[in-house]
């Protein structure tokens, strides 16, 4: 399941938190994709007590009404471990307690060894990243999961680009998010996507945040996913 767009007041409260915190930015910024992007979201920039709990609300938030089922949580390195962990508490704060994994870079090959981290991982696992740009995290997560012998079943994402994939350099007529949902199998729970963020920047017209708007939305005229 994924949360629509329009009047989705959690979505609004997410976007603009993320505006509030610097996290996502506004200038030219070239992605992975080579493309030059109006807007950025480094949720590396989430690097307080205060701005990962309360990342880590907005993740259990979603995920809770979602409906999507799962046994337990797996963040790739680096960005999805602390995201994981975070989410872990609060959703075990909120009643929920799940075991949480992540995994290494590069295998251990001393101690426990391995390149799995935290809890055994088993059933039904839910993946937490931050941005899903061209899918490659997902599919090297659904690899790790796939070979301990559980199921890559959902991913949870804070920002869905809603934007055209790349492959090989090349454009392709779907989104990093369509295709984890549509050729992988799997479910994706989103906090916000670019279309919350234009609603966003819609509602701030009248100030300097709305500036950002017509160049936001040429982007995704452009590069926007069917």
């Amino acid at each position: 399941m994924v949360n629509g767009a329009g009047q989705d007041a959690l979505a609004q409260d997410f976007v603009e938190f993320a505006v509030q915190s610097g996290v996502l930015r506004f200038g030219e910024y070239k992605i992975k994709s080579g493309r030059l992007s109006p807007y950025f979201f480094n949720a590396g920039l989430f690097d307080d007590g205060a701005k990962l709990g309360r990342l880590a609300q907005f993740y259990a938030k979603r995920i809770l009404a979602s409906g999507v089922e799962f046994d337990m949580l797996f963040g790739p390195a680096y960005k999805g471990i602390p995201l994981a962990a975070s989410v872990a508490v609060e959703l075990a704060r909120l009643g929920r307690n799940v075991p949480y994994a992540y995994n290494r870079k590069e295998a251990k090959d001393h101690g426990e060894g391995g390149n799995l981290v935290g809890a055994p991982v088993r059933g039904r696992v839910l993946i937490i990243d931050d941005v899903m740009s061209a899918g490659t995290a997902a599919r090297e997560s659904i690899a790790l999961i796939r070979a301990a012998g559980a199921t890559p079943h959902a991913m949870a994402v804070a920002l869905d680009r809603q934007e055209k994939a790349t492959e090989n350099g090349q454009d392709v007529p779907w989104s990093a998010v369509q295709y984890v949902r549509e050729k992988l199998g799997l479910q994706v729970c989103t906090i916000a996507t670019l279309a919350d963020l234009l609603q966003y920047l819609q509602v701030h017209a009248g100030d300097e945040l709305g500036t950002h708007h017509a160049k936001v939305s040429a982007y995704r005229d452009r590069y926007g996913a069917g």
